[in-house]
Parts: C-alpha cells; sequence; structure tokens
C-alpha cells in the first residue's frame, strides 16, 4: 500500500491515553449525521477508518461514551475528547479520530456519510458521499479505490 511512514501515536487532548496505529487506513471520512454534529459541536466529524488489528491503546484507558444505541464511542476519562469509535456491527475497524494523531497534516476526505443531514452550507472535498452510509458490501471496493487514489496522490 506505499509507504505510509508508519507505526503512528496519538493521544487525547490531554495526553493521558496514547494509542498506536500499525497497519495503514482502509478509508478517510466525515460523517454529517446530527449524533456527530452534536458529540462535536460541528458540522460533522472526521474519521480514519483502521483496520482493528492495526490499533492499540499504548498508554492509559479509554472510556465508553456519547451513548446512542450499540455503537462505542471512546473518550479519555480525564479530558473527555472523543478519540475513535467501534461502529456497531462491525468489528474489522476501528474509526479514529485523525485529530488525535500527532501528525495529522496528511490527512484528506475521500468520502462523506449521512449528507441527508448535513448543515446547508457544509462543504467537504470528499470525493463520494452517501446520503446515510455505503451499503456494508461496498466497503470492500470504497477501500480498494481509497488505496489506488491515496497511492496515485502520493499521500504520506
Amino acid at each position: 500500500m506505499g509507504d505510509w511512514n508508519l507505526p503512528w501515536e496519538g493521544e487525547c487532548r490531554c495526553g493521558q491515553v496514547r494509542f498506536k496505529v500499525s497497519i495503514p487506513p482502509l478509508l478517510t471520512m466525515a460523517c454529517h449525521c446530527r449524533g456527530c454534529q452534536k458529540m462535536t459541536a460541528s458540522a460533522f466529524s472526521l474519521s480514519i477508518a483502521i483496520p482493528n488489528a492495526g490499533f492499540s491503546i499504548i498508554k492509559g484507558e479509554a472510556t465508553i461514551g456519547g451513548l446512542n444505541g450499540a455503537t462505542r464511542h471512546y473518550f479519555c476519562p480525564h479530558c473527555k475528547s472523543w478519540m475513535f469509535t467501534r461502529p456497531e456491527g462491525i468489528d474489522e475497524f476501528v474509526n479514529l479520530r485523525p485529530t488525535m494523531l500527532d501528525d495529522a497534516s496528511w490527512f484528506a476526505l475521500f468520502i462523506e456519510t449521512w449528507t441527508r443531514e448535513k448543515l446547508p452550507w457544509a462543504k467537504t472535498p470528499a470525493l463520494y458521499g452517501f446520503e446515510t452510509l455505503p451499503n456494508y458490501e461496498d466497503y470492500a471496493g470504497l477501500a480498494e479505490e481509497y488505496s489506488k487514489h491515496r497511492m496515485s496522490k502520493n499521500e504520506h
């Protein structure tokens, strides 16, 4: 998948919880759903889909918060930074907030989700948009296309 300069590390705002990424991401995305708007106090949340096997907490312990159904949102118990999400029914990857990385300068959007709930003025450079979520069976194709797109742009 090219040179991703792995592993990456990152942390919450206060530094009490640190994590490590050792496998390249599957996708980058923005979510415009009302839940993400409320949890970020912004127009959307940003995510990097990291294969589960390539993500680990290396310092501290994250706690579940932002409860809304079975999807688990993980936060630092001290500073309350929203660090990552484990989507309901999808155990293959973790949605990491890219701004938690020590270096997120390479991050660029590939898809955006829940566009039917986006604020009218919210614009992103994402290549693909979905009114809700992509179909589960479409993720493999999107991940393959993201990999090719990233390599053509020579990101990170």
